[in-house]
């Protein structure tokens, strides 16, 4: 767990002991639910921090979210990358969404367990949701076409973070030649550790439109 924490601050050197407090615990709440419901692989939960952890956090190296933000996490699975955002910024508000129920069931869990009063977990389908959010995160759910359109009409219109609303993005793998190069940021600029090569946040603010291919 010190090991995990180390690799935390490596890269988020400003955070408090109670978040440190509440990142140790990650390494200990989610392998034991991991072992009976299983939404990391067996092989995986060994890298828990670097694969899920630093990787939701990547978001947080593209933009920093000010007080009161509200960010959906669509297709939250156990909880990334919504919980360790979650951690990272406790005065933002946090709607963690998978149409799964077994797997929101561990993202409720560990919620409770770390504690954490801005996050709230839901068995929901995106589509029929009726808030509005500042920004969706996600963690390569599905195509990016299809995410925007579960997403239509569910953002604010006034931004007022350093990105404009829309969707933020972890991504790996080839990227469609339709987004621009200035909505991609590349993690091995943030992250050393070789995991991060060719790993991607991209960001699509609310008013993007895909081309049309024919």
């Amino acid at each position: 767990m010190k090991e995990g924490l180390s690799l935390i601050q490596k890269y988020f050197p400003e955070i408090s002991d109670h978040q440190k407090e509440q990142f140790i615990k990650l390494g200990l709440i989610y392998p034991e639910w991991n072992s009976r419901i299983n939404v990391i692989s067996r092989k995986d939960i060994e890298h828990l921090y670097e694969h899920h952890v630093l990787h939701s956090l990547g978001i947080a190296k593209v933009t920093d979210f000010i007080a009161e933000t509200k960010i959906l996490d669509v297709g939250t699975g156990g909880g990334f990358p919504g919980i360790p955002l979650a951690i990272l910024y406790p005065e933002c508000k946090f709607h963690l969404v998978d149409s799964i129920r077994k797997k929101v069931k561990v993202a409720q869990e560990v919620i409770i367990e770390l504690g954490l009063n801005n996050a709230i977990a839901e068995q929901n389908r995106v589509e029929q949701l009726t808030e509005k959010y500042d920004f969706a995160v996600s963690r390569a759910v599905t195509d990016l076409v299809t995410v925007m359109g579960w997403l239509k009409g569910r953002f604010l219109e006034k931004s007022n973070n350093k990105l404009k609303n829309g969707l933020i993005y972890l991504k790996g793998g080839q990227i469609d030649s339709a987004i621009p190069t200035k909505n991609r940021y590349e993690l091995n600029n943030y992250f050393e550790e070789e995991f991060f090569d060719h790993k991607l946040v991209i960001h699509l603010p609310s008013f993007f439109s895909f081309s049309q291919k024919k």
